[in-house]
């Protein structure tokens, strides 16, 4: 069986969540430099887990339903460049756990979060750790779906509205809704090297004017490729999870 949350009855969903996998994509509106939607890391994470939801129905007989995408996350850092909106780490935990907790009111016992954009790792993280913790018969998951990628030379991965994010977006067929596409800027320098010590400052973001490494590289062919190699370990993953005690 596969669903999707919003489109099922309260019947569909109480005959099927005890034994499916619930997952429930999470993404974020903010700035994606001048050329990419402000809704790239939700688009991506919805699509993402769409696909990887029908890989794991019919070529692993995985039961799935697919929850609404939370389209917003903690994107304070992104506020000062516009086109941005953002809950608070706080707000965004309540939010998430909310929806974890209602979920399992439901009658959800396994449930993935996917996550697409980086500021929300950690408030994932917690929450998922939080709401599993109070009670016996659940387990809950959660992953960054860049991390599904493997790595490749010359991909900054996941980067913020880089060479990554621009050939994912092309991958999906997104344009701008006047169809009048930006060209993505160029940037010649490499792109940081990745720090052990994890620095915060509104200099650092305005440095590299919202977006890392270089969008010009983006390939759509590059885009379809690592997006079918993320939808199939997800998929993966899921018919790994769906096995997993509660």
């Amino acid at each position: 069986m596969m669903l999707t949350w919003e489109d099922a009855t309260r019947e569909q969903l109480a005959a099927a969540l005890a034994t499916s996998v619930v997952v429930l994509p999470v993404g974020a509106v903010e700035q994606h430099g001048p050329h990419l939607a402000t809704g790239t890391d939700s688009r991506l994470a919805r699509l993402l887990v769409a696909e990887a939801a029908r890989r794991a129905h019919e070529q692993h007989g995985v039961s799935v339903v697919v929850a609404p995408a939370l389209p917003f996350g903690a994107s304070s850092h992104h506020l000062p460049f516009g086109g941005t909106l953002s809950l608070t780490a706080a707000t965004m935990l309540a939010v998430l756990s909310d929806l974890l907790r209602s979920m399992i009111s439901c009658g959800a016992t396994r449930i993935v979060v996917v996550n697409g954009h980086g500021g929300n790792t950690g408030v994932v993280h917690a929450a998922a750790a939080d709401v599993a913790a109070a009670g016996d018969g659940v387990a809950i998951a959660h992953l960054d779906y860049w991390t599904l990628i493997e790595p490749r030379t010359g991909l900054n991965v996941p980067g913020h509205a880089g060479g990554f994010e621009t050939s994912m977006m092309l991958a999906t067929g997104w344009t701008p809704p006047d169809g009048d596409a930006h060209e993505p800027p160029r940037r010649s320098s490499p792109p940081p090297r990745p720090e052990p010590l994890q620095v915060h400052s509104r200099r650092r973001w305005r440095a590299i004017d919202g977006y890392s490494d270089d969008p010009s590289s983006a390939d759509r062919a590059v885009g379809e490729e690592i997006f079918a190699q993320a939808a199939a370990a997800l998929a993966g993953h899921l018919a790994t999870f769906a096995q997993e005690p509660t």
